[in-house]
């Protein structure tokens, strides 16, 4: 269980004699075998508020991978693992810089200082005082100055702003809830809370925004290096297109396609590469639109693998050594003919288990490689490849 962290040990935590406790334990190891020896230091350093002191350190090595510049910050457990890593809070808080901005479910702040950094007002509002009272601090931390108030998100309480909402994905027992409704608070009362007003809502990525979020005007699909961190529903004024992919890396560069673009491309035999776009661009339905853009064309109209003879670069792309109909004594063969050992197996569209397929195959060899398993029309295809990791844009949003 987390530690339920409370307004006193928060005040502790930010006084004096509190940060002086966990610079005190800053160093210890809080491994299971260090545990005794840990609290034990840590009651030498803050007393009755040990606990507080050690999750406190523990939270801030787990943000260190996440969040910039939050070494002195103040988390719990359930606002660090919902709060988005910084790249991501800064991008969008770049859409509405120059903006009136109200974040109504601020938490402890990681998504409010990059707002408040280049909104021309900010404010944060939030039910939990003690996660507000964490989010002064990280602000302060942070060198900025949003209004904080106590208030429900769905009452509102601030005029002409656009509305940014955090809803926690967790249902009333603490579990994980994918349903919309379970929310807090749920989709459909924010839109309604807000009705009218240009309202920008993070969500978990996998959800189907057509059904659950009809009044969406735009739904951006975002990715850190590599991985689909979150979703963002803009409505009214903020939507500039109805569909949105925009690609991140950790450097602060990246790029984004939407559904404005041209999406002409045609179906054809594989050529030298086969590329696997950016999740985010799979999950925001755009593979056609990022073919178009690069030169490339499909496999197959229902599958997401391109190909082409020129591959993006900032993709880890698949240079096409072999292929032909997929048949598993048939790909022994071609395993053995290329002298492959290490081998990664990519599927899409076959129902094919990759792990229980490559111990079957047990390929031998002292060359790597990747199999890719696709379906083109009826037929089940393998493209024996090997990756290549192209050169990364160096194009800011």
């Amino acid at each position: 269980m987390p530690y339920a962290f409370t307004a006193v040990d928060v005040a502790f935590l930010r006084s004096a004699v509190g940060q002086a406790a966990v610079a005190a334990c800053a160093e210890l190891p809080l491994t299971p075998a260090s545990r005794i020896a840990d609290v034990t230091a840590a009651r030498s350093a803050a007393g009755e508020r040990f606990a507080a002191v050690l999750e406190t350190v523990l939270l801030r090595r787990k943000a260190e991978s996440k969040l910039d510049s939050a070494g002195g910050w103040l988390f719990t457990g359930d606002a660090l693992q919902q709060a988005s890593a910084t790249a991501v809070a800064r991008h969008r808080a770049a859409r509405l810089a120059g903006r009136d901005v109200h974040d109504v479910t601020c938490s402890v702040g990681a998504d409010l200082v990059e707002l408040a950094a280049v909104a021309a007002r900010c404010a944060g509002s939030d039910l939990d005082p003690v996660r507000l009272a964490m989010a002064a601090h990280n602000c302060a931390e942070a060198g900025v100055a949003p209004a904080l108030v106590r208030a429900d998100a769905l009452a509102p309480v601030s005029r002409d702003t656009v509305v940014v909402a955090d809803p926690a994905r967790r249902d009333s027992a603490g579990r994980r809830t994918w349903r919309p409704a379970d929310f807090a608070p749920p989709l459909d009362g924010l839109a309604e809370a807000y009705a009218g007003r240009p309202l920008a809502v993070k969500c978990a990525p996998g959800l189907d925004f057509r059904e659950t979020a009809p009044w969406a005007d735009e739904v951006e699909l975002v990715s850190l290096d590599g991985q689909v961190r979150e979703a963002c529903l803009w409505t009214g004024e903020l939507a500039t297109a109805r569909r949105r992919a925009s690609v991140l890396r950790s450097g602060g560069t990246g790029w984004t396609l939407t559904d404005a673009e041209p999406d002409d491309v045609p179906v054809a035999d594989v050529g030298q590469w086969i590329v696997d776009p950016d999740g985010a661009v799979v999950r925001a339905g755009l593979v056609r639109h990022y073919g178009a853009r690069h030169g490339l064309w499909q496999l197959d109209e229902r599958i997401a693998y391109l190909t082409g003879d020129t591959p993006p670069p900032g993709v880890r792309a698949f240079r096409v050594l072999d292929h032909g109909p997929y048949r598993e004594k048939s790909l022994r063969a071609t395993l053995r003919a290329h002298d492959v050992g290490s081998l990664e197996i990519l599927v899409r569209g076959v129902d094919v288990d990759p792990d229980a397929l490559r111990r079957r195959l047990k390929p031998r060899g002292a060359t790597p490689a990747t199999v890719v398993l696709t379906r083109v029309g009826r037929s089940p295809m393998a493209y024996l490849c090997r990756a290549e990791l192209k050169d990364y844009f160096s194009t800011s949003i």
